[in-house]
């Protein structure tokens, strides 16, 4: 049997403004054909990454590609671009459950400076934590962890088919939610559980398109009620966004990438805010910057800004040179 498969490229564009994090978003044309329609059917998530089918006798590369086509949906230049993954599970895109392409998609994370949107799409800003509330622990612990998540979980653990596979469960969520030793670079491992334990909008949605289309593959009925653990997002939008927010932490610790989301000048409290925006945690400030100065990647200006609503405060830039001073250390040095 031969099965027709599409290519597509998909780009997490991310920008952080003031202490918001935020990725671009474009609206998603995807509609229940007619003859499925049901009046029960789920509703359309809008929320979509930029993105499109890569057409390769108009690109030479890939990322020829990912770029032409976020810059024209979002109206931004990207700056750091990178690849992430290849996405390509089965029915991730819904229009293959009603006659479509199998659609595999290449991911790319993509920074930019917080500017206006443009482009040929209907693009909007919107706060990366408002997609993944349980990752933003700034300012305390979030409180759904304890009074959703984790009592959710532990019934999915319970609901396992044997003890065996309740020591798995557990296991799982030990290390994805492991409240004694959050691992913040764990995002995707904890969406997916989520996603697994039928806990997201997304896992019950797409149950229901398959049986909408009559591709039910044999899996057992999710027990738990979808919550609004965050805005949903059209396709494995979630997905993909957790792979780059996974990636883009943990580059934080050894690469310099955090000066592509600043103007040329910037406070060190501006880019203390970037830091503590993206890692979702709160950095001791004294040792920050003592740390940011001593590793040599930052330098003053002689300038200062005034608009501080106090005493002005001295304007930095990057030093590019100090990447090949510190090519096997520490970019951001943990306070």
């Amino acid at each position: 049997m031969t099965v027709n498969v599409q290519l597509g490229l998909t780009a997490v564009i991310v920008a952080v403004a003031g202490a918001t994090p935020r990725l671009v978003v474009v609206r998603s044309g995807f509609e229940i054909p007619e003859s499925h329609r049901t009046g029960a059917e789920p509703p359309p998530h809008r929320d979509a990454l930029p993105g499109a089918a890569f057409e390769p006798e108009r690109w030479r590369t890939l990322q020829e590609g990912v770029r032409a086509v976020a810059e024209g949906l979002s109206g931004l230049t990207l700056r750091y671009v990178e690849q992430l993954y290849t996405f390509g599970d089965r029915f991730r895109d819904p229009h293959e459950l009603f006659g479509g392409p199998r659609s595999m998609t290449v991911g790319y994370l993509a920074l930019v400076r917080d500017d206006p949107l443009g482009g040929d799409a209907e693009a909007e800003w919107r706060d990366l934590y408002d997609h993944f509330p349980w990752e933003d622990w700034r300012d305390e612990r979030p409180a759904l962890l304890d009074t959703v998540i984790l009592p959710a979980l532990d019934r999915w653990v319970r609901t396992g088919e044997d003890e065996a596979a309740r020591v798995r469960r557990r296991e799982r969520v030990q290390m994805a939610f492991g409240t004694d030793d959050w691992d913040a670079e764990r995002v995707l491992d904890r969406y997916e559980l989520l996603y697994e334990a039928g806990l997201v909008v997304e896992a019950h949605r797409d149950r229901q398109l398959e049986s909408l289309a009559g591709a039910e593959d044999g899996r057992p009925p999710l027990r738990e009620m979808p919550r609004a653990l965050g805005r949903p997002m059209a396709r494995d939008g979630r997905r993909v966004a957790a792979t780059a927010l996974a990636r883009l932490r943990g580059k934080l610790k050894y690469r310099p990438i955090v000066f592509e989301l600043l103007p040329p000048t910037f406070t060190l409290h501006q880019l203390q805010q970037v830091v503590e925006a993206l890692s979702g945690a709160r950095l001791h400030k004294q040792n920050f910057r003592r740390l940011m100065l001593t590793a040599g990647l930052v330098e003053p200006t002689g300038a200062f800004e005034s608009q501080t609503g106090g005493r002005p405060a001295e304007l930095y830039r990057f030093r590019r040179q100090a990447i090949h001073e510190r090519t096997s250390a520490r970019a951001i040095p943990e306070a």
